[in-house]
This record gives C-alpha cells, structure tokens and sequence, in this order.
C-alpha cells in the first residue's frame, strides 16, 4: 500500500514546486527591479549612464541579484573598472560580470558572518518546528509564518551557500523515509527562493532516519525535522582573470 502514500507526496511537492515558481515571480522582479534602480544610479554616478546597464537576470532568464553589465565597449579599462566597482558597492547587488567576458574582481558588501545567521534560524527552530501535512511535503499553514522569520534571518547572509536537510523518524521503510525527507527540504527550499533568496545559494538533501536528535530513540517522532547550515560563503575572489577591463 505504499503506493498511496507516495502518490501524495508527489503531488504535494508538484503543488509546492509549482507555488514557489509563481510565488518567485511575482516578487523576483520586485527586488530586480529595486537592485536595477539602484545600479544605475551607481553607474550614472560613476561616469557610465547611458553607456552601461547593468541586467539582474540569470543565463536563463530568472531574477538574480548577480548582474551582468553591458555596453562599455568603448571605455577604456580605468572606466571599466570605476562602474563595474560602483555598481558591487551598490546594497544589495552580488558578484558582477561584463558580458563580454570580463568579470569583476569582487563583490562590494561588507564581510558577513554565516555562523551569525546559521545561530539565528536554529534559534527560531529551537522551540518550533517546520511542520507538514501527514506523510506529505506540503507546508502546514500554522508554518509559514516560521517560514517568513527563517528567510528573514538568512537574507543577512546573502552570498553563502544555505543547505537545507530533512530528516524523519525511522518509522517506515528507509526507502520512502528518504524521499519525503528529501521533498519536504525541496519545499522548504522552493518557500526560501519564493521569499527572494537567490535559489542558486539554497540547496537541499534528505537523510531519512540516518541522522537522529542526540539522545533520542530514533523511532521517536521528535526526530521529523528541518535542519539549515551556512555551509560556505561565495564571495567571488579577485585574481587578474577576473579584474574587469576593456572588451
């Protein structure tokens, strides 16, 4: 009969994929909208409006707050460089590239601290717990509230690597216990990315039971949760290669 518990999950995390996806469009734009807004103030400041835009949209045309600036090519090299370095000390604004190839050197936020965010959302977590339907992926809704404080306490960090790990109890057969821990930590991710954080800084993974709470039976119900670790920062770090210059 595993069949039917299984069909739920899958239409569960379709229900929850296809949510994020529309969710992600409505208020991707938004944020763009405001890092563009921004960039070209930037750039007019530095010299380069009207020459040089700066694109918040990813390869594959999602909203991404990693631009690509374009125009230029008639600057000379110190010009290049002026804009390109204005617009990564812009708030907000993450590695940049030119497209023609030239990327810059670094990103111009301050230094952050993942450890800081990582304390902050087990904090949340310590004495609530992201819930979901039963033997489901789908969020409940008394939890999406949780959700808004989890995004809340990542966006500071911007710029690491966030993964995110579901867990279950070892009740049932270990196969499907790892695919709902994976799918409920899916949802998790897609409800972040729906929040505006970048989807390609929020991984996810499932461990099934393979991992308990310290101390607990791992039978124990109080083992089905969601786990978050800032596992590495991804600031863009400068060598020649990367210094912008002339096409």
């Amino acid at each position: 009969m595993l069949h039917r518990p299984l069909l739920a999950i899958l239409i569960g995390s379709l229900a929850v994929f296809v949510l994020a996806i529309l969710g992600g469009r409505l208020t991707g734009p938004t944020i763009t909208d405001e890092l563009s807004r921004r960039a070209e103030a930037a750039i007019a400041e530095a010299g380069g409006k009207g020459v040089v835009t700066a694109v918040f949209r990813s390869p594959g045309g999602a909203p991404s707050r990693h631009p690509v600036l374009e125009g230029g090519e008639g600057l000379n090299e110190k010009k290049r460089d002026q804009i390109a370095k204005a617009v990564a000390r812009t708030k907000g604004v993450g590695g940049i590239s030119w497209a023609d190839g030239n990327g810059l050197a670094e990103g111009g936020e301050p230094p952050i601290n993942p450890r800081h965010c990582q304390d902050d959302v087990r904090a949340l977590l310590a004495a609530r717990t992201i819930r979901f339907e039963e033997s489901s992926a789908t969020i409940q809704p008394s939890s999406v509230s949780l959700i808004d404080e989890v995004a809340k306490a990542l966006r500071p960090c911007l710029g690491s690597v966030v993964l995110v790990t579901g867990h279950t109890d070892k009740s049932g057969p270990e196969k499907l216990n790892q695919i709902l821990s994976r799918d409920r930590a899916e949802s998790v991710r897609n409800a972040l990315i729906a929040r505006g954080l970048p989807e390609d800084s929020i991984r996810a993974e499932g461990v099934g039971s393979a991992v308990p709470v310290d101390g607990l039976n791992p039978a124990d119900p109080a083992n089905r949760r969601i786990d978050f670790e800032v596992i590495q920062t991804a600031k863009i770090k400068p060598t020649p290669v990367d210094t912008p210059g002339p096409h």
